[in-house]
């Protein structure tokens, strides 16, 4: 039970279910509550198909290119880091999205499905979460269907977008963002220590 709570934290860090909601506001001003509900499925759905890739192909492809997973581990728990410090002292993840979007970029793929929903973080997770030599087949099952609730959750908070904006405001989802990063830090951290004992235990 500990690890799947540990797991939901985790996915929730990366995909920031909150820090979406002011990047989907941005992303949805022009259009009417209907368009808005069928942008917040399709950038749902592209998310999910994005990070099941992950889960489903990630290992095959390291493993087809030689890359041993405990070198993958140490390399996505540095990125993780580094993403991680972006949340915390850069520009939280709201703010830094809503630019993209200011740039012309208004579709639900970009940057609303990516790199909002399903970021850097949450595919480095998808693959390090579902590792063959590490979970069976039942532990891979429920962590994807943990990510997949964590994206249901980011819908429902898509389809309340307004009210939720209007309970939290920016600042509110920007203090979450950094919260967030914070925790998502001690997870890189936790990964690159795992990693580099794994590596020389080999």
């Amino acid at each position: 039970m500990d690890d799947l709570i540990a797991t939901l934290i985790f996915f929730f860090a990366v995909i920031d279910p909150i820090g979406t909601v002011p990047v989907f506001i941005a992303v949805t001003s022009r259009y009417e509550d209907k368009i808005k509900r069928q942008i917040a499925v399709k950038a749902t759905l592209i998310s999910a198909i994005v990070l099941l890739f992950f889960v489903i192909v990630g290992e095959i492809v390291l493993t087809a290119i030689d890359i041993p997973l405990s070198a993958f581990q140490i390399a996505g728990g540095i990125v993780l880091f580094l993403f991680a410090l972006s949340m915390i002292f850069g520009e939280s993840k709201p703010e830094e999205e809503v630019k993209m979007i200011k740039s012309g970029s208004e579709t639900a793929i970009f940057p609303l499905a990516v790199p909002s929903i399903a970021s850097p973080g949450a595919m480095l997770a998808a693959v390090l979460l579902t590792e063959n030599n590490r979970y069976n087949l039942l532990e891979q099952a429920q962590t994807t269907v943990i990510m997949l609730s964590v994206l249901l959750i980011v819908l429902v908070f898509m389809l309340a977008a307004s009210w939720v904006y209007r309970l939290i405001g920016n600042s509110g989802a920007s203090i979450i963002s950094r919260v967030m990063g914070l925790i998502l830090a001690s997870v890189a951290v936790s990964s690159v220590l795992a990693g580099i004992k794994e590596y020389f235990v080999i």
